[in-house]
């Protein structure tokens, strides 16, 4: 496969240390805004290709296949232009704002024979899998609560009175965007939809939201969310059961996870795990769906319904919290 990049901060400098872990998989060019910032970023990897025209970029045809991690507000737009170009996509996340959006886009895909995915770690994680598997071991689970709340290496400047993008809805960010969709994501993944929620955000100046709560309401059990930019959780997540509990240190890498049975007795499910292989797992399965979608179809398929399942639950909780952000 051979590659290109929208983006050149450090979620984009991961996702290439994570293909450089892999096999098949080649950086050729770079999108930046400036070509000054676009060869700084590419001289890392000893790729010189940068574009600073994005239809110019679209048409390249130097490579088949394009990560994008610009701001959230651009993944939609520049999602369509690079599918419409020919090109596969796999996106950051949120990959889409709206479900119809994210709909739209899966839909020019497959009408062009062409891959689109998220780039949600969870989807691509084989810890994921083990943990539906520790969930078999810990009895009865009637309430589970999942925690991403990370203090913003960004909210310094906030309080000086500046305007960084991660708290300016306009960029379409805020917490729930930035954090709180992992823990939404997570409740998808390992129980499916809920009947209800209700939700709660408390709001910077700017409109953006700190921090972001909700409640899902399934048949027989309930999920509380919290997620905050302007605070740091030491706590993790955990799924309760009645024989035991599974707790986890990172909702978004899966990390440090164990179970913790009712007699004190733990099982080690993961340890800790670098970002970078983290990333490989994203960029293995991308290349693998691009490559043979066939024999992938169902790995595929099943990140694409938690994408939209996320995607329609997030647009719900920030319905009924009030968020308002740039579509």
């Amino acid at each position: 496969m051979n590659y290109a990049v929208i983006g050149t901060g450090w979620i984009a400098e991961s996702y290439i240390r994570g293909t450089q872990l892999a096999e098949n998989i080649n950086l050729t060019a770079v999108y930046s805004r400036t070509a000054e910032k676009g060869l700084e970023f590419g001289s890392k990897f000893s790729c010189t290709n940068i574009y600073t025209d994005l239809n110019e970029f679209a048409k390249a045809e130097e490579f088949d296949s394009v990560y994008i991690a610009s701001p959230n507000v651009f993944h939609y737009r520049q999602s369509k232009l690079m599918l419409e170009n020919g090109k596969n996509v796999i996106c950051e996340k949120p990959a889409a704002v709206t479900p119809e959006q994210l709909t739209e886009l899966f839909e020019l895909a497959e009408s062009k024979g062409l891959i689109f995915t998220e780039a949600m770690m969870m989807a691509y994680n084989p810890v994921s899998l083990k943990i539906k598997e520790a969930i078999g071991k810990i009895g009865e689970v009637h309430s589970a609560h999942f925690d991403f709340s990370q203090l913003s290496s960004k909210y310094p400047a906030y309080k000086r009175g500046e305007l960084p993008n991660i708290f300016n809805p306009e960029m379409a960010t805020g917490c729930l965007m930035d954090l709180g969709c992992y823990c939404v994501y997570a409740s998808s993944y390992f129980f499916g939809m809920p009947d209800a929620m209700t939700a709660h955000s408390v709001f910077l100046d700017t409109g953006a939201d700190a921090s972001t709560s909700a409640i899902l309401i399934y048949p027989d059990m309930d999920i509380s969310i919290t997620s905050s930019k302007v605070g740091q959780d030491f706590c993790g997540s955990q799924i309760i059961g009645d024989l035991g509990t599974i707790k986890i240190e990172s909702i978004s890498k899966l990390t440090n996870s164990e179970i913790i049975f009712n007699d004190g007795v733990r099982e080690k499910i993961c340890g800790d795990v670098p970002k970078e292989v983290l990333m490989k797992y994203e960029a293995e399965s991308f290349r693998d769906f691009v490559s043979d979608y066939e024999q992938n179809k169902n790995k595929y398929l099943n990140a694409k319904k938690h994408s939209i399942n996320t995607c329609i639950m997030m647009q719900d909780i920030r319905e009924k919290a009030g968020i308002i952000i740039q579509k």
